[in-house]
């Protein structure tokens, strides 16, 4: 759960500080900004919109958060030095990365699959200071309940994509042929599978610990596939200084993907008699 936070701020920190984020999409968006520029600085929508003060507002408020993202995943890597103030840091991130999901979902014509598939990155920092503040163990239902809700948001939104319930993204076909080796036709055939299962393993970690694990087994390989995608299928096209510069932050950021569903194995492994013994030792040493 540490690496998970720590990840997921420090991918989204480099694309803030380096890249951009998709503040402008509401910033600028006459509609929703005309009444409150108005309202707020006395000026008319032209005078805003063309304004270069308006411009450096936005990319200071980028940059800002990206600093701020930084000191999150700082806090994410010392959480039990950090304290109290670490995980309002922690928590504080959530709101922010909860926020960027509501743009990514405004750009993308409010498709509620949009906002929820970023479920268990903008958790992700929560999830780490709830935990943290816990004296209770972490295989206790609500820890295990809260990851499974994230993993089958996050699986269940990203299957409605594959599937075709919204548009089929044509980044997920592309990664699809270019690491498999296969047609457009198979590429798509594939991600209907795909799909199909991210609705079967959402539903299937709700079980009881012994029969859940398989299907949380797989998210872990799932997810751990989905995250490398980008970077493995554009190193195809592109050198590899360009792969590691414009892709490896998206797989940095999607590490909650994996890590978190790994988290929750480890809980409902707990939970389970049937694991080997040395694998039960190593989960719970107490029990040496």
């Amino acid at each position: 759960m540490q690496w998970s936070a720590a990840a997921v701020l420090l991918g989204r920190a480099w694309q803030h500080l380096y890249w951009d984020a998709p503040y402008r999409t509401l910033f600028w968006d006459q509609e929703w900004m005309e009444g409150p520029v108005r309202w707020l600085l006395g000026v008319d929508w032209a005078t805003y919109a063309t304004s270069p003060a308006t411009d450096l507002f936005v990319q200071w408020a980028v940059w800002g958060t990206g600093l701020f993202y930084l000191l999150g995943a700082l806090s994410a890597a010392f959480i039990h030095k950090a304290g109290a103030a670490g995980r309002s840091v922690l928590y504080l991130s959530s709101i922010s990365l909860l926020f960027l999901a509501g743009l990514y979902c405004k750009e993308k014509f409010f498709f509620a699959g949009q906002f929820f598939e970023y479920t268990l990155q903008f958790a992700s920092p929560a999830l780490l200071a709830w935990a943290a503040a816990r004296t209770a163990r972490l295989e206790e239902a609500p820890i295990r309940w809260a990851l499974a809700i994230g993993i089958a948001l996050t699986f269940t939104c990203h299957g409605l994509y594959a599937f075709g319930y919204y548009p089929r993204p044509g980044q997920f076909v592309f990664m699809t042929m270019s690491i498999l080796g296969v047609d457009d036709n198979t590429a798509v055939q594939f991600l209907i599978v795909a799909g199909a299962l991210d609705f079967v393993l959402s539903a299937f970690i709700f079980l009881p610990a012994k029969w859940a694990r398989p299907f949380v087994g797989y998210a872990v390989l799932w997810g751990l596939a989905t995250t490398l995608a980008r970077p493995l299928a554009y190193a195809q096209v592109a050198a590899w200084d360009t792969v590691l510069l414009q892709w490896l932050h998206e797989a940095v950021m999607r590490a909650p993907h994996f890590l978190l569903p790994l988290a929750l194995l480890l809980i409902v492994g707990q939970q389970s008699p049937s694991l080997p013994r040395p694998l039960q030792l190593a989960l719970r040493p107490d029990r040496a």
